[in-house]
């Protein structure tokens, strides 16, 4: 039995408004969209409320993610917490910071994610490689 800290820093520059990033994160067809890849989403985007997606792990076994909203300032800043359950067995709990500043005419986005990683069942360059490449996916949404 293990468990492994880490914690990692992301930034990237999007050529939108402030609140044009916001609101892809908090409208839930436009958040479907960039962060689920399959299965089933939902999200309640307010102070205490909570986001899921409910998939699959490669071998077919249950895959959950669960979140809780701590805070949001429109346009500023969203913090969550968050669990990744496979097959059965939690293997990640996470608190992420997503901080956004007016830069030029666009915005600099700047996520810290603190995890605890439990018994090996997922790696944290993993997890930077997942969440950089749902970033780049937002950045996608946002050219529509």
């Amino acid at each position: 039995m293990t468990v492994l800290h880490h914690t990692f820093n992301l930034e990237r520059t999007y050529p939108v408004s402030p609140e044009r990033v916001f609101a892809a994160w908090s409208d839930p067809a436009a958040k479907d969209r960039w962060f689920v890849s399959e299965g089933k989403h939902e999200l309640d985007f307010r102070v205490g409320g909570r986001e899921t997606i409910d998939s699959r792990t490669p071998s077919g076994g249950a895959l959950n993610f669960a979140a809780t909203y701590h805070d949001i300032v429109p346009e500023k800043r969203i913090v969550f917490s968050g669990t990744l359950t496979g097959e059965g067995k939690l293997s990640t709990v996470s608190t992420t910071t997503i901080e956004l500043f007016p830069e030029g005419d666009g915005t600099r986005l700047v996520l810290t994610e603190q995890d605890t990683f439990l018994d090996g069942a997922e790696k944290p360059e993993w997890r930077e490689q997942g969440t950089g490449e749902w970033l780049a996916k937002l950045g996608k949404e946002l050219e529509s």
